[in-house]
């Protein structure tokens, strides 16, 4: 269905892929990374390393 990605990013610091033939929904930018599915979500496992929104990280 679709080729190439982008890696997302939300206010939260939460991250995701998205197509890049789409439109970006509200509240989430482009991180900078894009490629296939599978070098995405690579890309996430490699950066995002806590899971928690940023309001709860900031808290702690």
């Amino acid at each position: 269905m679709f080729d190439e990605f982008i890696v997302v990013i939300n206010a939260e610091e939460q991250y995701s892929i998205w197509p890049v033939k789409l439109d970006l929904p509200a509240g989430w930018t482009d991180a900078g990374r894009r490629g296939d599915k599978e070098s995405c979500l690579a890309y996430i496992d490699e950066v995002w390393t806590d899971m928690r929104p940023r309001s709860l990280r900031v808290q702690a």
